[in-house]
């Protein structure tokens, strides 16, 4: 078994476990990380309060590290809260020593409001640590203390970013999700570049105390791994994306991510590769299902909870055939990754309802489609003339998808997207549901009526 990278966190403990050290430490291990740790402060909080804050001895903050850094091979490490100018100025000096990449989260404020670094050490902060820093990761607030800007649009943030970078670090990572955006924007800045924005969908949910620990400790993780800053930057906020997903409250104030999200759908992918082959087989013995498979095949897809991409999603390797006596067969074995085009149907839809989880396309036809209208079926449709020039083939399922929930009175009620086809595109219906028993029994009406 190869061993563990030895990430290393340099933050306060949080006694309601959401946040600092806990949230790092959580992180880095669902990540493929050893985590080491050096306690700069206890704090005494829960999910609405910081109740008291107890910070560690500066030389005693210094042993931690030396202790660690002289028998654990560090391979990457973050910053969170420091707390006190002592603090800063004693880490600086084995930390300008140190042979591996630093993320700097210069944590000012807790989600509750409380203080989190005293005003002199803001100060230290910007002179001393951030010359030492790979990465600075404020969030917009953090960003407008250290540059003094009032930052309202991405104009501001290109001018913040570039006020960072002069503060000395390699790379400036500005947090957007303090800004009223549909979108949740990241800007990443290295000298010379013009900051590039790293968009993600908004998650709607209050369970936001620990993003900046996750996001900074997942950055660390992944550059201990091996990734560059860049790639770890982008796999950090995938990772964060569906731990806010998935997060549930755990108290009367604000929940934090779910860390564990990872082993959630690892837990998962036996028993849903198991659940496909299940519904394939009940489809393959339906009287007549042979009437509903078009000329490019079927194929059946379900996702992974807090599915990300197409690897989270799996399908028949081979499509769902038939031969001209109407025998259907299942070609090749249940897979994830197996098909990009159902897979990115099923994603594309899920950005606008996340209870689906799987889907199936089927011939669209003048018999389904009247059989589809009158069993009362929900239908959304594209028209694929009107798709922007240069998207691809790949992009047409993305576009074409969104396009129709974007049409419809009410996406979370859509059945199936109808997709009429085009120049040597078959017209295709995709049947969507929330689970396989309710695509099955989609199924099971449509033949009914048919």
């Amino acid at each position: 078994m190869q061993a563990c990278p030895t990430i290393l966190t340099i933050a306060g403990s949080d006694s309601g476990g959401g946040a600092g050290i806990q949230a790092d430490l959580k992180t880095i291990a669902m990540l493929g990380g050893f985590g080491a740790s050096v306690i700069t402060a206890l704090t005494a909080q829960n999910t609405q309060a910081v109740i008291g804050i107890h910070p560690a001895p500066p030389e005693f903050v210094v042993r931690q590290y030396e202790a660690v850094t002289s028998d654990l091979t560090v391979r990457a490490a973050k910053t969170g809260m420091l707390f006190s100018a002592e603090i800063i100025r004693a880490l600086a000096e084995p930390l300008s020593r140190r042979d591996f990449p630093l993320v700097v989260d210069p944590v000012c404020v807790a989600q509750s409001g409380a203080r989190l670094l005293e005003e002199s050490a803001v100060t230290e902060i910007v002179r001393t640590l951030f010359p030492l820093s790979d990465l600075v990761t404020p969030n917009i607030p953090e960003a407008e203390l250290f540059t003094g800007l009032r930052i309202k649009n991405s104009d501001d943030i290109c001018e913040a970013a570039e006020r960072m970078l002069a503060l000395g670090p390699k790379a400036v990572l500005i947090k957007g999700g303090h800004m009223d955006s549909p979108a949740a924007t990241d800007w990443y800045a290295t000298p010379g570049q013009k900051p590039l924005p790293l968009m993600q969908s908004r998650v709607q949910t209050r369970n936001l105390h620990g993003t900046g620990c996750t996001l900074s400790a997942a950055i660390a993780a992944h550059m201990g791994l091996g990734n560059d800053m860049l790639a770890s930057v982008r796999k950090a906020q995938a990772y964060l994306h569906a731990a806010l997903r998935a997060s549930y409250p755990v108290g009367a104030g604000g929940g934090s991510p779910n860390h564990a999200v990872p082993l959630i759908k690892e837990q998962a992918r036996l028993g849903l590769l198991d659940e496909l082959a299940r519904m394939g087989r009940v489809l393959a013995m339906l009287p007549r299902f042979s009437r509903l498979i078009p000329e490019v095949r079927s194929n059946l897809v379900l996702c992974l909870p807090y599915a990300d991409d197409v690897n989270d999603v799996a399908a028949f390797s081979g499509r769902i055939t038939c031969t001209r006596r109407g025998e259907v067969i299942l070609a090749g074995g249940p897979e994830f990754g197996a098909s990009s085009h159902m897979a990115r149907v099923l994603l594309a839809a899920r950005r606008r309802n996340m209870a689906l989880s799987c889907a199936l396309n089927i011939a669209c036809d003048e018999g389904t489609l009247s059989a589809l209208k009158r069993g009362g079926f929900v239908l959304a449709g594209f028209d694929r003339a009107d798709e922007p020039a240069g998207d691809g083939n790949c992009g047409t399922m993305d576009w074409g998808t969104l396009t129709a929930f974007e049409s419809a009175k009410d996406p979370h009620a859509i059945d199936a997207v109808v997709d009429m086809g085009g120049p040597g595109k078959e017209p295709m219906v995709r049947l969507l549901a929330k689970d396989g028993e309710e695509l099955l029994r989609k199924v099971r009406r449509v033949l009914d009526l048919l």
